[in-house]
């Protein structure tokens, strides 16, 4: 039986996504072993996270700094937009270091059994943009939710006469942007097709 403390921190960190308890225990005796400095360190980036962290206006990415640095960069091309889930997505089709456009980060994919709407997605945000663009390009996940997320903005999109074109089919179904190699992304950007 642990004790209060431990079982509390065991608690925490087994909220966290892919932490079970047992990763979550040893993670917390991890802790317990390292001098009190790092524990210091450490408690200071989690708790400077929320103070240091801001939501850039422009494309909803995390950034110190507002608007976040690839918005705020005159080198990227405004009138070249990709449409991407989440924050992690943008990292990854980054490390290809061939898109030379801006970003615009859903919030998500359209998903009926968690309940996510296109009402709770930054569409709205998306199409005020999308009338200064030459392009629009989607890239979503190429699984269920992300091809319902496609097909919804591909039939809202077509209305402002922007150009729409998705990620090559250079990813297989199912998979995850975030995981996806340097060179399939590359692919994938260079590939992409019109809807």
């Amino acid at each position: 039986m642990h004790p209060k403390t431990i079982k509390n921190l065991i608690s925490q960190f087994a909220k966290l996504p892919s932490i079970g308890p047992k990763t979550a225990e040893r993670l917390v005796f991890h802790l317990l072993s390292r001098p009190t400095n790092e524990l210091h360190e450490f408690s200071e980036a989690i708790s400077g996270i929320k103070d240091n962290i801001k939501v850039c206006d422009k494309c909803f990415n995390f950034s110190e700094i507002n608007p976040c640095a690839i918005c705020s960069d005159p080198r990227r091309d405004t009138s070249l937009i990709c449409v991407v889930a989440k924050p992690q997505d943008i990292i990854a089709l980054e490390k290809a270091r061939v898109f030379t456009g801006i970003y615009l980060i859903l919030g998500g994919q359209i998903n009926a059994l968690e309940n996510i709407s296109p009402l709770d997605l930054k569409i709205k945000e998306l199409m005020e943009r999308a009338k200064n663009a030459k392009e629009i390009i989607l890239a979503l996940n190429p699984d269920l939710e992300g091809e319902t997320t496609t097909l919804y903005l591909t039939k809202v999109l077509k209305q402002t006469g922007t150009k729409v074109t998705r990620l090559a089919r250079g990813l297989p179904m199912g998979a995850d942007l975030e995981y996806a190699d340097e060179i399939t992304l590359e692919n994938a950007l260079k590939g992409r097709e019109v809807i």
